[in-house]
């Protein structure tokens, strides 16, 4: 017993010299206890920017988990999201891939999920100068006003409840179809139908759980049968994506061999086939490249701006005081002989703070993911190579420490001189607000979504006083649907009721 006594002491005695002399370079992170084969998952249930957290409050602001056999770390907290975002971005300038993605995206040929390289940054430039550039935006300006102009046509002939979620989704979609291919692809016909379908349908493949991506001995196993719906849904969008290239590439010859190249109108796909076309170019765009961004537009495009006019508008019925204020604003500013348009939002600056508060409270991607192509040291935290981080944006935009009030809809903290957060921005500079993200890979389509946006919710909003329900003082239920995307847990229903401006009946 004493000899073991001598042993032991004699041990503890030198391990405790050599880890002073020897310090360990690699301090890994806190973790919660992880169950075998599925790791963490099941502690995202039912939200999980809720449920992650949840797991902040009793871990720290960044930790890591493991989704069956991938290493995930968590950061809820704008310190640690602008170290991984700003000092470290180059270690985490990739977007994990999945099944449904790869085969969505023809192997990653999209802007989003494109590996950082020589491509990416082709399609970054792309994007931001001819693309989704101020002079294309400008260009398309009549037909995001005709899209607002229709939606306002169609309500005023209505004075009943009304599932605003759909109008909303088909102003976006109307919209991103005609700036990108020219024409609607959201309306009653067949094709529009199917076109719809479609997104739907992408969006549900690419948001539901696929035990390939996570589980290491289901990778070559289609157990769900996910894969064989992911084949069923890429033809099919393929050959639509075909039909619409092949349509392009006729009436382009056709107006070139009448008029000459200056006579051709030009939508996002003509600008994509000037680079699938161009011999010369350095870097050319391949015809898979060009279907895989014509879906992204489809399915980031229209979520996104209808989902976030949804949550602005549910904020502004139960807060009825705030949309008073804004009516008023626009009054004031625009009149009442005119529709508003989007070259008044300057002028709009509580127009300007009510979606800023709306995109901190509900931001449309509650969750963003990068994924690490080396090890680097973040908090004093070693994170091995081929991490995927996850940023709660949502639990972000409501810290107490940089918000105050956080749970609160207070859009007056986002004008001039109320306060601290006053000049916060949503483009990704700071960090404490970042539903578009942050730095190379931040989202290219913030400018297109603030314009729809802004523009749609302020004319909503001047046409129109809104009701919840047909009883005094109904509020819109707020609660949040379980899942990985932030929708209402019940379909938002309202009541548009005709304001007295003499502009209206023009729409009637």
């Amino acid at each position: 017993m004493v000899l073991f006594l001598i042993w032991l002491f004699s041990f503890v005695l030198v391990r405790s010299i050599l880890s002073k002399a020897f310090p360990s370079r690699k301090r890994l992170l806190p973790s919660p206890l992880a169950l075998p084969i599925i790791g963490h998952l099941h502690l995202l249930k039912p939200i999980p920017h809720k449920a992650l957290q949840r797991l902040s409050r009793r871990h720290g602001p960044i930790f890591r988990l493991s989704f069956g056999s991938v290493p995930f770390v968590v950061t809820s907290s704008p310190e640690t999201a602008r170290e991984f975002l700003r000092v470290h971005e180059g270690s985490f300038s990739n977007r994990p891939s999945t099944v449904a993605v790869r085969y969505l995206t023809y192997g990653a040929e999209d802007f989003s999920f494109a590996p950082y390289g020589p491509f990416w940054k082709f399609m970054k430039k792309l994007c931001m100068t001819e693309l989704l550039g101020t002079r294309t935006l400008e260009q398309f300006f009549p037909v995001r006003h005709e899209e607002v102009e229709t939606l306002i046509r169609w309500k005023s002939r209505e004075d009943k409840l009304i599932d605003i979620g759909e109008e909303l989704t088909r102003l976006a979609s109307n919209i991103i179809s005609r700036m990108t291919m020219g024409k609607r692809c959201s309306g009653t016909s067949a094709e529009a139908g199917e076109v719809r379908k479609m997104v739907d349908e992408v969006g549900a493949l690419t948001g539901e759980f696929n035990l390939q991506d996570y589980i290491w001995f289901c990778k070559n196993i289609d157990l769900q049968g996910l894969g064989k719906r992911l084949r069923d849904v890429q033809a099919r969008l393929d050959a639509m994506m075909e039909e619409i290239l092949k349509e392009h590439e006729e009436t382009r010859k056709k107006q070139v061999s009448a008029c000459g190249p200056e006579a051709t109108t030009r939508d996002i796909v003509d600008i994509l086939l000037d680079f699938v076309e161009d011999e010369r170019a350095k870097q050319r765009l391949s015809r898979e490249g060009v279907k895989a961004f014509i879906l992204e537009m489809f399915t980031t495009g229209t979520g996104t701006s209808a989902g976030v006019i949804q949550w602005a508008l549910a904020e502004l019925i139960n807060h009825p005081a705030v949309l008073q204020r804004l009516q008023n604003e626009i009054d004031s500013v625009v009149g009442t002989g005119r529709l508003v348009e989007e070259s008044d939002i300057p002028s709009l600056p509580y127009l300007q703070a009510i979606v800023k508060e709306t995109l901190r409270l509900h931001p449309s991607g509650p969750l963003f993911t990068r994924e690490s192509t080396e090890e680097c040291t973040v908090g004093g935290y070693h994170i091995p190579a081929n991490t995927r981080l996850i940023i709660n944006v949502w639990a972000i935009g409501k810290d107490p420490n940089y918000w105050e009030e956080p749970l609160e809809f207070r859009p007056e903290r986002f004008m001039l001189g109320e306060g601290k957060s006053s000049e916060v921005d949503v483009r990704g500079q700071y960090y404490q607000l970042l539903p578009f993200g942050s730095g190379r890979r931040s989202c290219p389509g913030v400018s297109l979504a603030l314009q729809v946006i802004q523009a749609a919710l302020a004319s909503l909003v001047q046409c129109f006083d809104w009701k919840a329900g047909t009883g005094k003082n109904c509020k819109v239920d707020m609660t949040e649907a379980p899942g990985i995307t932030l929708t209402f847990a019940h379909p938002f229903v309202c009541i548009p009721v005709a304001r007295d401006l003499p502009f209206l009946s023009v729409y009637a």
